[in-house]
């Protein structure tokens, strides 16, 4: 397998790093650096591609996704208090 190949990835883990992808890609970011980010994302909360074996599930961590979410909210609340 190639390095950066995303073969070894689940259909969850590659429709979760698409949606990511697109939110940064809204926010104004490249696109390559989008995809760079949103795998990045994907590994740090899964912890990789599919792992073989029984017993290897394991929870994921959700902070990276959290953070994002809650800055978006903050600076969307901060727009709204705005006098135009």
């Amino acid at each position: 397998m190639a390095r950066g190949s995303k073969s070894k990835y689940t259909n969850k883990q590659k429709r979760k790093a698409e949606h990511i992808e697109e939110g940064y890609e809204k926010r104004g970011t490249g696109k390559k650096e989008a995809e760079r980010r949103a795998w990045a994302t994907v590994n740090k909360e899964s912890g990789g591609g599919k792992k073989s074996g029984s017993g290897r599930g394991k929870k994921s961590n959700k902070s990276s996704s959290r953070k994002g979410g809650r800055k978006g909210g903050k600076k969307s609340h901060k727009r709204s208090k705005k006098k135009s």
